[in-house]
């Protein structure tokens, strides 16, 4: 218990060292493009949710529907470059409760990020896409959404479906190779705010420290 207690007062060290980490990362040899997504850290799991009290400050409950999953927890929103033939490289890391919408997290961090294309799921669709194309010379490229009613894709919707699903899945997987990793996404143990702020951004930091040996190694 101690040890871990000396490692929660050493909180805020594991946010900057992840910066740190995040710069010595071997230049692209060419950035094509933004890639973006979030995955959940689940504190709580299913019906236990709702008795949460942990690290109330940041976690709340939310429905994860591609992991079928409803959970109490935070969620790590991750904009990363895409690299020909490797896994993005994180450009930015954040952490938002589990209920703050993709697209409102899209708007603190839009400023960040201009002059290329941006690739998302559904949940960062924008119905002002064409002012930010205008504005930032950005492109936020998403599947299409079936309209009320509709029971299939045109032809070129779904074609444009496919085509941002297979550019964004190296996103998906760094998270699974994070996951792999770490075992970031199920944090049942911790017990306090500052405990998940170690959880989180010491496993993030340790697992591209290890990416970085590899890729600079190899």
């Amino acid at each position: 218990m101690a040890y871990v207690q000396r490692l929660n007062r050493v909180t805020e060290v594991f946010a900057p060292l992840l910066e740190t980490i995040q710069q010595e990362q071997a230049p692209a040899s060419h950035h094509q493009a933004w890639l973006i997504d979030s995955f959940p850290v689940a504190l709580v799991k299913q019906g236990h949710r709702f008795k949460a009290r942990v690290a109330k400050e940041l976690a709340d409950s939310s429905y994860r529907a591609t992991k079928k999953l409803y959970y109490y927890g935070v969620r790590v929103h991750v904009i990363g470059s895409r690299q020909p033939g490797s896994l993005p490289a994180p450009e930015y890391i954040g952490m938002r409760g589990a209920s703050i919408h993709d697209g409102k997290v899209l708007d603190q961090i839009r400023p960040y990020v201009h002059d290329q294309d941006l690739y998302g799921d559904k949940a960062y669709q924008r119905p002002d896409a064409d002012a930010v194309r205008q504005t930032q010379n950005l492109t936020i490229l998403t599947p299409v959404k079936k309209q009320k009613g509709q029971h299939y894709l045109e032809p070129q919707d779904q074609w444009l479906s496919t085509a941002v699903s297979r550019v964004r899945q190296p996103i998906e997987a760094l998270f699974a190779w994070i996951e792999e990793k770490t075992g970031i996404e199920c944090v049942s143990k911790v017990r306090s705010y500052n405990g998940l702020m170690v959880h989180v951004f010491g496993k993030l930091a340790a697992a591209l420290f290890f990416w970085n040996f590899l890729r600079t190694s190899s």
